[in-house]
């Protein structure tokens, strides 16, 4: 939200502009007095920038009451009831804290979140979500809120010298959610407190994580022991937990207090970041994408709501240079984790008269008060382990990674870090999961991805700035525990500028394009969240051919993001797959039956529908409907489910009665439906076990339920 909400009535049935403040209600005479009668809570308006133009000064509205959590000035509500002990304390409430406050609170486990500031954050920071961002948290019904809020990117130019060298369709995936979506972080996080008003949960405001310390190896269920203390109040209390969630931002005291290294470098370049209206004669101010200069640096354009743009400008390292020297000598911690200088030694205009230079012969003025502006430091950095060795304490978010702005990978990388961690804490902490063989995965899957997020944002970052600093090599643990020199400068600090080498314009433009067409064509689903393969662990089993040399159950593999192809829930409804996959976190049985005409697909069924309904199975061993979620994709129309014969009928119906087994029908054109998605094998059927955060854990032929059953027991415990 670039600005305070404006007046506007619907009298008409449409918003239109009106004056005042409709939203404050004012009782009528015939309800004075009553004290239960609702009263408009107090708003107060923030200014949104530390810098601004001298076109004024911009603020938004904000709802104390609502969103500051334990700083509201109404008081804390009745019905929070803070414990003592809880299975997991949050520390950090932004995207990332929040996010898994989002997941625990569905899966009805105990947590408290805590965090320094007094409230959301007010403006700026991250500014975009990828699909994949959307399709994890459309499984706890918040994603019609975010993805309805800013513009969808669809067209993407380039220009370079004042000339054009790509304008064409953004990159676009096959998730219902298409491409990038424009929103700011203060926006995604009071979406979040929300919700978690809604599950009887607040954030404790202007509170830190005094000091903890785990008991390792004792019997207590809640072997760690905190500290937090208001800073407002001084006021300390003792927390005890069995997990602490480290989402304290890039310079995280928790990751420090385990003494984990910050892998990577830190850059010589600096943003100046402006959220703001500009006057523009540049053709495509308003479409995403990046103006490059080879003399002055780059500049990354974002469309924001409201005609509102996010205008990244590269500095000069001449209006840079001083500052850096001066903030690396007193903050180490800005040194190694970069972000927001807090200064005001550069100027918005500054900034507008340097990004002129590099759009050139294109000009750019101020149309608005400034919505946010900031300096920031780029440093590409990743945790070498998200993990203690104990499992007891992770990190996410920026605690665990920092990178550039391309790509919009801060936000987006640490949703999947939260969904990640927080269905794992959840069952560990309820004794669902063996706590040791379960956790450890977190780190090898999240680490594996925010490398590549180092590497693939690193690289189109020098693209535009002009940059010849290496990407940092950061995949080899080894290597970087031996300080090996192959690591490409990692844990060093770079002034190196990029030497254009000697080429025709023509040739030039030749290159440019062909790294271009490379890159996205490398990297474009991984920009939209969509790749990101996991490798081979204890909770994801590859299956080679070896279990009789057969055609795979299904072409899809295991550890990728499970797709989603549309599908039909009844005569009246149809959806998408994931759809019947939302809720508390669950393992997906999801079963591809074809048509159940043929013999052998039936027989298989009825083996998998035999094993279930056994009282050693895993399915009755390890909770039953409670853990798992079986969705049989049917190749029929709806009311030829009540048409199959008999013996297929009755394996139906014993799956719904016995593990509540939800049908879908697949009653799309093969060349779209939801088995030739899947690659399914429509003589024999085949079985997708999907993993609470939407990733393919195994596959298997329906009557391979040892498969099945093998793949659980190396993580789950049976339940009494």
């Amino acid at each position: 939200m670039a600005f305070a909400i404006r007046p506007s009535t619907f009298e008409n049935g449409f918003k239109q502009p009106a004056t005042g403040e409709p939203w404050v209600w004012n009782n009528g005479e015939d309800e004075a007095g009553d004290p239960n009668s609702y009263v408009t809570p107090p708003s107060k308006e923030i200014v949104t920038s530390d810098a601004h133009n001298n076109l004024g000064v911009n603020v938004i509205r904000t709802w104390p009451t609502l969103y500051d959590g334990t700083n509201s000035p109404h008081g804390i509500p009745s019905w929070w009831k803070p414990a003592e002990k809880v299975d997991v304390l949050i520390s950090g409430a932004g995207p990332s804290g929040l996010a898994v406050a989002a997941s625990l609170a569905r899966q009805g486990v105990s947590f408290r979140i805590i965090d320094k500031s007094d409230g959301p954050l007010v403006a700026g920071r991250a500014d975009g979500v990828q699909p994949r961002f959307l399709e994890t948290i459309a499984m706890w019904g918040l994603a019609p809120e975010i993805h309805e809020e800013g513009p969808l990117i669809e067209k993407t130019a380039i220009y370079k010298d004042g000339e054009k060298l790509l304008f064409g369709r953004s990159h676009q995936s096959d998730s219902r959610y298409r491409g990038l979506h424009i929103i700011t972080q203060g926006q995604v996080e009071r979406i979040y407190v929300r919700d978690l008003a809604r599950h009887k949960a607040i954030v404790e405001r202007s509170s830190v994580l005094e000091n903890y310390t785990v008991e390792s190896g004792s019997d207590d269920p809640y072997p760690v022991h905190a500290t937090i203390k208001n800073q407002r109040t001084g006021e300390s209390q003792a927390v005890q937990a069995k997990y602490i969630v480290g989402s304290d931002g890039a310079a995280s005291t928790i990751r420090k207090s385990l003494s984990i290294p910050f892998d990577g470098v830190s850059t010589d370049i600096y943003w100046g970041i402006m959220d703001c209206l500009f006057v523009s004669d540049y053709p495509h101010a308003w479409s995403f994408g990046s103006v490059i200069s080879t003399k002055h640096g780059g500049c990354v354009i974002i469309p924001r709501e409201d005609g509102y743009i996010r205008l990244y400008t590269q500095l000069d390292l001449s209006m840079t240079g001083a500052l850096a020297a001066s903030r690396q000598q007193k903050d180490p911690s800005f040194a190694e984790a970069g972000g927001k200088i807090n200064v005001h030694s550069i100027t918005p205009e500054e900034v507008l008269e340097q990004a002129n230079r590099i759009f050139a012969p294109y000009t750019l003025k101020f149309g608005a008060p400034l919505s946010w502006f900031a300096i920031w430091k780029i440093s590409e950095r990743v945790a070498r382990s998200y993990s203690s060795p104990d499992n007891r304490v992770h990190l996410v978010g920026d605690a665990a990674h920092v990178h550039s702005v391309m790509g919009a990978f801060g936000l987006n990388a640490s949703i999947l870090d939260a969904a990640n961690i927080a269905w794992k804490l959840g069952l560990a902490a309820k004794g669902v999961a063996k706590h040791d063989a379960l956790l450890p995965t977190y780190n090898g899957e999240r680490r594996q991805h925010a490398v590549r997020v180092i590497e693939v944002s690193g690289t189109y970052l020098r693209f535009v700035c002009g940059s010849d600093l290496h990407v940092p090599n950061l995949r080899d643990i080894d290597l970087l525990n031996k300080g090996g020199p192959s690591t490409n400068g990692v844990n060093g600090h770079s002034n190196k500028k990029i030497l254009n080498g000697v080429k025709s314009k023509e040739e030039q433009k030749a290159a440019d394009l062909e790294f271009l067409g490379n890159f996205f064509k490398a990297n474009g689903q991984f920009l939209l969240g969509v790749d990101c393969p996991y490798d081979p662990s204890t909770i994801v089993q590859e299956v080679t051919n070896a279990r009789g040399g057969q055609t795979p159950a299904l072409k899809v593999k295991a550890g990728v993001r499970a797709p989603n192809p549309r599908v039909c829930f009844a005569t009246g409804e149809t959806g998408y797959l994931y759809d019947k996959l939302a809720g508390p976190a669950r393992f997906h049985l999801v079963v591809f039956a074809s048509s159940l005409g043929g013999a052998e697909v039936r027989r298989r069924l009825g083996a998998f529908v035999a094993a279930l309904g056994r009282p050693a199975s895993f399915f009755a061993r390890f909770g039953g409907a409670a853990l798992f979620n079986v969705v049989v994709v049917a190749k029929l129309l709806p009311f030829q489910l009540r048409e199959l014969p008999p013996p297929a009928a009755a394996l139906l119906d014993r799956l719904r009665e016995e593990a509540g087994a939800q049908v879908v029908f697949d009653d799309r054109a093969p060349d779209e439906d939801a088995h030739t998605t899947w690659g399914a094998n429509h003589s024999k059927g085949g079985v997708a076990v999907i993993r609470p955060d939407l990733w393919v854990g195994t596959t298997a032929f329906p009557d391979e339920t040892d498969a099945i059953t093998k793949y659980f027991d190396a993580f789950l415990q049976a339940q009494a």
